[in-house]
């Protein structure tokens, strides 16, 4: 007996969904790329926490995957075109948010004495507008079941954030 599909997944064939996530997932590469690429924190490429961490204790290749396989491991629901955010998302982006403030608060003075006042600033006003974007996003898809495409979307955007400029360097280099 063939079940049916749910009530929150895509009835399209599983090849392409398949193909769709693994092509948005590999798209993060040339964007946590991009976050490391200058060798110096700079505002296009402002070194974020995922991939110098990766970067400092592994190498530098190790940060430019990290965020790729971190978003396919994040929700597996997508490679069945499953549109449904999961609640562990929410609580994702809430302490990520409470992280960002707390980072720039902690980080501020470095940032200023290191890596100057322009990209300070800016660092602070790009943050706050992903995490304003990301939030508008998610609470949008709060009261009703998004599509898959929206879900991919926004899970993407999450991890670009986290794999771009999310929790930039603000400090001395080592």
């Amino acid at each position: 007996m063939n079940a049916s599909p749910g009530p929150h997944t895509n009835t399209e064939e599983p090849v392409p969904i398949v193909r769709l996530t693994l092509a948005c997932a590999f798209a993060l590469l040339p964007v946590a790329w991009l976050g490391l690429f200058t060798g110096i924190p700079t505002v296009l490429s402002p070194f974020p926490a995922l991939t110098v961490m990766f970067g400092f204790f592994m190498t530098a290749r190790a940060g430019i995957v990290a965020p790729t396989l971190l978003f396919l491991l994040w929700n597996p629901s997508l490679f069945r075109g499953d549109g449904r955010i999961p609640k562990r998302s929410y609580i994702f982006l809430a302490l990520l948010t409470v992280f960002t403030a707390s980072w720039f608060v902690q980080g501020w003075n470095f940032g200023l004495h290191y890596q100057g006042p322009r990209f300070t600033q800016l660092m602070l006003v790009m943050n706050i507008a992903w995490l304003l974007g990301l939030w508008t996003l998610f609470l949008s898809a709060w009261k009703r079941t998004p599509s898959f495409g929206f879900s991919l979307t926004i899970h993407w955007l999450l991890f670009a954030w986290l794999a771009w400029c999310a929790f930039p360097y603000l400090g001395e280099l080592p």
